[in-house]
C-alpha cells in the first residue's frame, strides 16, 4: 500500500495515532463484551 504523497513524519504520526485510537476502541469494546458475558454467567 503506497501513498501518493511522501510519508512526512506528521502523517506517519497521525497514522500511528489513528492505529492506537482504533486499538483502544477495540480493547474497550472487547472488555465491555467480556464483562457483559461474565455478568450474564454470574447472574444466571
Amino acid at each position: 500500500m503506497a501513498l501518493p504523497v511522501p510519508a512526512h513524519p506528521r502523517w506517519r504520526r497521525l497514522g500511528w495515532f489513528i492505529l492506537l485510537w482504533l486499538g483502544g476502541v477495540a480493547a474497550v469494546a472487547g472488555i465491555a463484551y467480556l464483562l457483559r458475558m461474565v455478568m450474564k454467567l454470574t447472574l444466571t
